[in-house]
């Protein structure tokens, strides 16, 4: 049931308790305690609104792999890494590679100084950038 709802919420955020309730079959307070305790858990952490990046002007979306140097201050990197706007997803990885980043920036001259600023970074031996020329889909529910 909780899986359930977890999947419903991931497409639609804004449902209510009671389109909830009607689409798992139980009672809308039923629903509202079970997502109340999901919340509390840590299994839902939030809600947040999906925007085109386009309509707010982040015309130029990159995979952006970061390659440490051999001394490096892992959380140091990671606090410079979340300071830098452009950075929407971090993930640490296995490979060659410490981190992969997505960034969204509004033209290549701003994706030009996201990288600099990048290779700056204290621990950054250096990067590789791969723009993307068009998304077919992004952030799959279920």
């Amino acid at each position: 049931m909780d899986r359930q709802l977890i999947d419903l919420l991931r497409a639609n955020g804004r449902a209510s308790y009671a389109e909830l309730a009607r689409q798992v079959g139980l009672s809308s307070p039923a629903v509202h305690e079970r997502v109340g305790k999901l919340e509390t858990a840590g299994v839902i952490t939030g809600y947040r609104a999906v925007v085109d990046p386009a309509a707010v002007g982040l015309m130029v979306t990159a995979l952006v792999s970061v390659i440490e140097s051999d001394a490096v201050d892992d959380p140091g990197v990671q606090e410079e890494l979340r300071e830098l706007p452009a950075v929407e997803d971090c993930w640490r990885v296995a490979g060659s590679e410490g981190y992969v980043l997505k960034v969204r920036v509004t033209d290549i001259p701003a994706l030009e100084r996201t990288i600099d600023a990048l290779n700056r970074i204290r621990g950054v031996a250096r990067t590789r950038t791969t723009v993307v020329l068009s998304t077919k889909w992004e952030g799959r529910h279920g």
